[in-house]
């Protein structure tokens, strides 16, 4: 068994395609209508194009927003994503206008920093430990 799909909900499609793709490198791989408003719409990293696919879901239950806020509002990730260096990373996307809830911390083997996607989450990113 192994991870195929994984989700955020997000508030906007077209804008979290944007900032998934332009800001932090993912690349679409599916992006199929569904009825008038909402589409099938999964982005990959361009290093595994057939690897686990995040979906971007549309965030329009009333329950994934209580969720949502609540997480945030507590500074939890939704979602962590590896990277090779934390430290590079954050000042990549410090650069390009990203805000983080929280500058890069050494854990142990780990360093993780947090965050906002602009679409209601905040997302982890972390070295995995040697």
């Amino acid at each position: 068994m192994k991870i195929h799909l994984t989700s955020v909900f997000v508030d906007d499609q077209a804008k979290a395609l944007r900032f998934y793709t332009e800001i932090l490198g993912f690349v679409k791989k599916y992006d199929v209508p569904l009825g008038e408003q909402h589409r099938w719409l999964t982005v990959v990293s361009p290093e595994e194009p057939g690897g686990t696919e995040l979906l971007l879901e549309p965030a329009g239950h009333p329950a994934a927003q209580t969720y949502r806020d609540a997480l945030v509002q507590d500074g939890i990730p939704l979602a962590q994503f590896a990277v090779d260096d934390v430290r590079a990373e954050f000042e990549r996307l410090r650069g390009l206008g990203v805000r983080f809830v929280q500058e890069p911390l050494e854990m142990g083997p780990v360093t993780t920093a947090v965050f906002d996607d602009t679409c209601g989450n905040l997302i982890q990113i972390a070295t995995q430990p040697q």
